[in-house]
């Protein structure tokens, strides 16, 4: 009797799946049809999405090695199988990532004449422009930390850039020191842009590494430096809240967002060139292995060179811009807010963003804060932004006197903070804030407006997928409903 064949699992490993996803992201920027800087911005959202994935996905694959590594998931894979396929793979796509800038992107670039200088290749006149920026803008913020008994290894914040000096000789006070740290400030810009008196070329700029690589010595009078790399540790950035067990869920979590970025060490970056007793030294001060380890053939944080699709002003290089249209009846009820309730009263409005505008969307809840006959505005918010519309009207609404009821998510992960502030400013104005459902995540548009029409209430609803983030509205696919139905 042949021997049964073991069934496959039902389900995928979400981390690979994920990475997948990346991957089809990655494969955009190696599309020689797609517009050049728009190929930049995809290697730049690869990045970026790896380093969520690895404060949050792999952080938590690393609890489970630690605390159930045999233990089989759903997907058919132990902790520590998964953990070995999603590392292989990563090594592999940042790889591909690497040699996709330098060998493709990066050269087409200056052949339409955006050019990254680096120091190997300034002249004279080029070097003491940027000797000068050194000196006048970025050594004043620097603070070398020569390493020995009374100076231990620096604090170092999650995804800073950082980098490692190996010394000899001896420092002004007569002491021996072999290695130091400087520490990048965030306030310093990681791109600057190189006059093109002084380039030669239109569009030409310098990274933040470059400058420090060149002149980090002249932090060290007296000494011998023997290199200079770049490093960057990236860390468990999830937030642990028990939200059945504490009793205050917004100052848990204020707790918890003091620390976020000094958790464990998960990653480690660092230089190409970073010789391997120095790489040796880094893996053994944040407890990390060879595996965590990604030597890198440029910037460690390439998603900071997404600021030269915003700068240069080369439309040709760059997607044509994307108006969504205002769909009828909403393009003609501008500036009239009860003609907007009655286009909704008349029937459900279907919109999909971003193909079409959200601006009927705004121009509803901008009718509702005004409309004195609206009584109430209840809303659900998961991400708004630091500067948004949407929420600047619910504080108008409230002030006004009307009933503002707003459930918002705390625990949207990375706007945790800014959920927070608009929560306080909200119940400062006399809004009702509520956080959302135990053990659930509010990650859903809704509002429900209450308005008074010929002596009784009638509610009017916008039900939609995605979140009231004006940005995101513009970029992700989105559906939005506007409706009267009282079966709604």
């Amino acid at each position: 009797m042949p021997a049964r064949k073991k069934p496959e699992p039902l389900f995928l490993n979400r981390e690979l799946s994920l990475l997948k996803f990346n991957e089809r992201v990655l494969a955009m920027a190696e599309n020689a049809e797609i517009p050049l800087l728009e190929r930049l911005r995809y290697v730049c959202i690869v990045s970026s999405n790896l380093d969520e994935f690895f404060e949050i996905r792999v952080s938590s694959l690393k609890a489970q090695l630690a605390q159930h590594p045999a233990l089989k998931g759903s997907d058919g894979l132990t902790a520590s199988e998964a953990f070995e396929q999603v590392q292989v793979a990563i090594h592999t796509m940042v790889d591909r990532q690497y040699a996709l800038l330098n060998d493709d992107i990066l050269p087409s670039l200056r052949a339409e004449g955006v050019y990254l200088h680096h120091a190997s290749e300034w002249n004279t006149a080029q070097t003491q422009w940027a000797h000068d920026v050194f000196v006048r803008d970025v050594m004043p913020l620097l603070t070398p930390i020569g390493l020995d008994p009374a100076h231990p290894f620096p604090r170092v914040y999650n995804k800073s850039l950082n980098f490692i000096v190996p010394l000899s000789g001896d420092d002004a006070f007569g002491r021996k020191s072999t290695i130091a740290i400087v520490q990048a400030p965030r306030a310093l810009p990681r791109l600057m842009k190189m006059p093109a008196a002084i380039s030669g070329q239109p569009h030409s700029f310098i990274l933040l590494t470059s400058l420090l690589r060149a002149f980090v010595g002249e932090l060290f009078p007296g000494m011998v430096m023997q290199g200079c790399y770049q490093w960057r540790v990236t860390r468990n950035s999830d937030l642990f809240v028990d939200e059945e067990e504490v009793t205050n869920l917004r100052l848990a979590l204020q707790g918890e967002l003091s620390q976020r970025n000094f958790g464990s060490a998960v990653r480690l970056e660092i230089d190409l060139l970073t010789p391997p007793h120095i790489e040796t030294f880094l893996q053994k001060e944040f407890s990390l292995a060879a595996a965590d380890t990604y030597r890198v053939n440029g910037p460690v944080n390439v998603s900071r060179m997404m600021q030269l699709c915003n700068v240069v002003n080369r439309p040709d290089l760059l997607f044509p811009e994307y108006r969504g249209p205002i769909p009828a009846p909403f393009d003609s009820l501008a500036n009239k807010p009860s003609a907007i309730f009655e286009a909704i009263a008349q029937q459900d409005r279907l919109l999909h963003h971003p193909y079409q505008s959200f601006q009927p969307v705004i121009d509803f809840l901008t009718a509702a804060a005004i409309d004195p006959d609206v009584v109430a505005i209840k809303q659900t918010i998961y991400r708004t932004g630091e500067d948004s519309e949407l929420m600047r009207l619910l504080l108008a609404a409230a002030r006004a006197g009307k009933e503002v009821t707003v459930v918002v998510e705390l625990m949207a992960r990375f706007d945790e903070q800014t959920n927070i502030n608009w929560a306080a400013r909200l119940e400062e104005v006399g809004a009702h804030v509520v956080y959302g459902v135990v053990g659930h995540k509010t990650h859903a548009k809704m509002v429900l407006v209450l308005r008074r029409e010929k002596g009784r209430i009638r509610r009017y609803g916008h039900l939609g997928t995605g979140n009231y983030h004006p940005r995101t509205a513009s970029l992700y696919t989105d559906f939005g409903l506007l409706t009267a139905d009282p079966r709604m």
